[in-house]
């Protein structure tokens, strides 16, 4: 799978969908490694702790998103440590994003999620 490819295509295709139903959910137990094994039951071998992941991840965020709605991935979080891995902070940094820590935090992003889901 690459980034681009129809696999890839397909795979953050249900990527978007499952984090949307985590979202609706409000779900705060999205670890990495589930979002890997549901891809896996749909036919995607996307390793949690693989590049392509944060790849599907940043296309997500991206593709539900214009920058001011909220980062969809926000809810994805590391089993370890309760919040998400250092690409996402990156991401949230750059375009189309340019999230500051003056103005703001994860914890943040996270509800503005959970909130964009629930009422839709």
């Amino acid at each position: 799978m690459k980034q681009g490819d129809a696999e890839y295509l397909a795979a953050l295709d249900e990527t978007v969908d499952i984090l949307r139903r985590w979202a609706r959910e409000g779900r705060s137990d999205g670890w990495y490694k589930s979002l890997s094994e549901e891809l896996k039951a749909k036919g995607h071998g996307v390793h949690y702790r693989g590049p392509i992941i944060s790849l599907l991840l940043g296309d997500a965020c991206r593709s539900d998103s214009q920058g001011l709605d909220p980062m969809l991935s926000a809810i994805v979080i590391l089993k370890a440590t309760g919040r998400p891995a250092g690409q996402f902070f990156e991401l949230a940094k750059g375009a189309p994003f340019h999230r500051t820590a003056a103005d703001w935090t994860w914890e943040q992003e996270r509800a503005r999620v959970f909130a964009r889901y629930r009422e839709s």
